[in-house]
């Protein structure tokens, strides 16, 4: 059974950093798409980045792109989200994300719909 496990979620100021991590668990492959996912209060959940877990290949939301940095540790399991600069408009709820390989011009995109295991999410509050 596949299970996702974030943490690393703080309250931080404006222009700060913090890394979250994602431990997987239960995968019977070693290649499929992972990713990260926020909901802010009264938003749509929205794709931030995503991972080929089989090559490395990433990919970053416009929004985030330059600031956040997606990264896997395969001996560890685990996913990172590496955050700085973070804004207020990062404020949300984060959630780590798995599902098959589906690729975008050679890369996983972060859409909901490919993606069919979810953890709990951990919750990220920037001050200005």
């Amino acid at each position: 059974q596949v299970q996702l496990v974030e943490s690393g979620g703080d309250s931080v100021q404006a222009g700060g950093s913090l890394t979250l991590s994602c431990a997987a668990s239960g995968f019977r492959s070693r290649s499929y798409c992972m990713g990260w996912f926020r909901q802010g209060p009264g938003k749509e959940r929205e794709g931030v980045a995503a991972i080929w877990t089989g090559n490395g290949l990433t990919y970053s939301a416009d929004s985030v792109k330059g600031r956040f940095t997606i990264s896997q540790d395969n001996a560890k399991n685990t996913l990172y989200l590496q955050m700085n600069s973070l804004k207020p408009e990062d404020t949300a709820m984060y959630y780590c994300a798995a599902g098959p390989v589906v690729l975008y011009g050679g890369r996983c995109r972060p859409f909901r719909t490919n993606f069919d295991y979810w953890g709990q999410g951990t919750q990220v509050t920037v001050s200005s």
